[in-house]
């Protein structure tokens, strides 16, 4: 049996933190909730990027949040006359219906016969065959301002390939749900994967323009090579701003409460905890059977994005985090630690608590030993601090909105 359960003392006095709520309050106010009604993506702004596409061969780097208003943005291209030739699909998927680290086909699209290229089946880079005979690329995909969130390394892959082809990169921009603070280890050169590409921090704070331009302007493309970049930039958005995405960004991260755990609790996908998979609220629970004392049960089961879930059709023991995400970690402005923390402690084994796929989403090793070792918060972020000083002086360098600090 499922119970909710609101806040209990037990979550609160296990994972207090060290900050206060006049702290909260005060943090708050910086922040405006936004919506799609009130900043124009973009992709929204039309006529920048049409005369920019005229007459050229376009190929579309694309999924279901690539929209204008209710409609997709490759369909307005086409009403507008540029000649797509081929679109691009992220993880996810096209559609955005395939579940994380599922390898997406190529396909046709039904509704246009247009061919769709998979960016995450056989190849993670457009091959210079995918790219023949195109002119610009056009790159429009809601990011959530995450390292291992893999949209921005399909950005980074794209770049190189128009790098190496010749081609021509369009990036649409579209505001970051989680762009009002940067938080968390620096990536490592050794823990480099496809879920984090560069020495930048778990949240950093940039827009996908952004990124592309840091990428571009810092040399990470391999050799160094650059890309011909180009953007569009959003109409009324600022990095102080909460943005309220108008579509969920992929299949398990359904709503805005999933949206701003994120970044906390995906650190758990590379342990033994669950975090809601083949259930109604992936990434707003965690739990494992083994924690028996907890006060929320789950069961999770196959469904669309989460087709073989971890601990399928067993009973899961956690917490329900949902109403602490609304109240208390969206006003935080930083990665809430404490459940990692506090859930490595209950677990009675501890042995086969981590897993290899810990360090690269990390992106260093030394995190999990100080969760092993029980340093405090204040300890682990003393360790983050240097990296994070000298990464926001090279952030500063590419931003196109007005910053939170």
């Amino acid at each position: 049996m499922q119970m909710r359960v609101n806040l209990s003392l037990f979550l609160f006095l296990l994972f207090l933190p060290a900050v206060n709520q006049a702290q909260i309050t005060v943090l708050g106010k910086q922040n405006i909730e936004k919506t799609d009604a009130d900043i124009r993506t973009g992709a929204e702004r039309t006529e920048v990027w049409k005369p920019l596409l005229q007459g050229k061969s376009v190929a579309l780097v694309a999924n279901h949040t690539s929209l204008i208003g209710q409609t997709h943005l490759l369909d307005t291209l086409l009403k507008c006359g540029i000649r797509v030739k081929k679109v691009f699909a992220p993880e996810h998927g096209f559609r955005g219906m395939a579940a994380n680290g599922e390898k997406v086909a190529s396909a046709k699209d039904a509704k246009t016969g247009l061919p769709i290229i998979s960016l995450y089946g056989e190849h993670k880079k457009p091959t210079a065959k995918d790219l023949k005979g195109i002119d610009i690329v056009v790159f429009d995909i809601q990011d959530v301002g995450v390292r291992f969130y893999t949209y921005i390394s399909t950005l980074t892959y794209v770049m190189e390939a128009c790098a190496e082809q010749k081609k021509k990169l369009l990036v649409l921009d579209r505001p970051n749900p989680n762009g009002y603070y940067i938080d968390g280890p620096v990536l490592k050169p050794e823990y480099k994967s496809f879920v984090g590409l560069h020495p930048v921090p778990v949240v950093h704070g940039m827009t996908v323009a952004e990124y592309a331009r840091m990428v571009n302007g810092e040399g990470w493309l391999t050799n160094g090579i650059k890309c011909d970049l180009s953007w569009v930039s959003c109409e009324g958005y600022s990095h102080t701003d909460w943005y309220q995405l108008p579509v969920a960004p992929s299949p398990n991260l359904p709503n805005m409460t999933a949206v701003y755990l994120y970044p906390s609790l995906c650190f758990f996908e590379g342990t033994v905890m669950s975090v809601g998979r083949g259930t109604d609220f992936p990434f707003q629970v965690i739990g494992h059977p083994d924690l028996k004392q907890a006060p929320f049960t789950f069961t999770p089961a196959p469904r669309t994005g989460a087709p073989d879930p971890l601990y399928k059709g067993q009973l899961c023991h956690g917490h329900d985090l949902r109403d602490f995400a609304m109240m208390y970690v969206r006003d935080y402005h930083k990665l809430y630690l404490f459940w990692l923390m506090g859930a490595y402690k209950d677990m009675p084994d501890k042995t086969n608590f981590f897993n290899p796929f810990f360090e690269k989403l990390a992106g260093t090793a030394e995190f999990r030993q100080q969760i092993i070792s029980g340093a405090s918060e204040m300890d682990i972020r003393k360790i983050w601090e240097p990296d994070l000083v000298k990464y926001k002086v090279i952030r500063k360098k590419y931003l196109l909105y007005k910053d939170f600090e």
